[in-house]
């Protein structure tokens, strides 16, 4: 699968249902005790439904609206590493707990890929 934002956005959509579902039935959270993981890694009831409706929202642009497939992965890029920096130091933000360092990490690896996905994508297109 080439690294592109139309990939980033399917996959990307399709892991965020996956974890936003998993989260809202009791897998993932929406308590620490109700995650099969415990406190290592849960999410609360905001952060299930960001992700529910944010993976709705990539494959729908992955979809269906090729012309922002680059825009939405570098804007999913830049805060995918804001709000994993940001979690660091101040660790509620819109209501989402973003406590644990397992958040902030992941949001920071998630953020690394949207970029790296939106820049490859651009050189396989000869856009610079």
């Amino acid at each position: 699968m080439a690294m592109n934002s139309k990939n980033f956005l399917m996959l990307g959509g399709i892991v965020l249902l996956v974890v936003g579902l998993a989260g809202m039935v009791g897998i993932i959270g929406p308590t620490p005790e109700q995650s099969i993981f415990g406190s290592l890694w849960w999410f609360d009831d905001a952060e299930n439904w960001a992700h529910l409706v944010l993976g709705i929202a990539g494959l729908a642009v992955a979809l269906a609206v090729p012309a922002l497939q680059a825009p939405v992965t570098l804007l999913v890029g830049v805060l995918a590493l804001v709000v994993g920096v940001w979690g660091f130091g101040m660790p509620e933000l819109l209501g989402a707990n973003l406590e644990n360092p397992s958040d902030n990490i992941l949001h920071l690896a998630v953020g690394a890929w949207a970029l790296a996905s939106w820049k490859m994508g651009r050189k396989s297109t000869g856009v610079m």
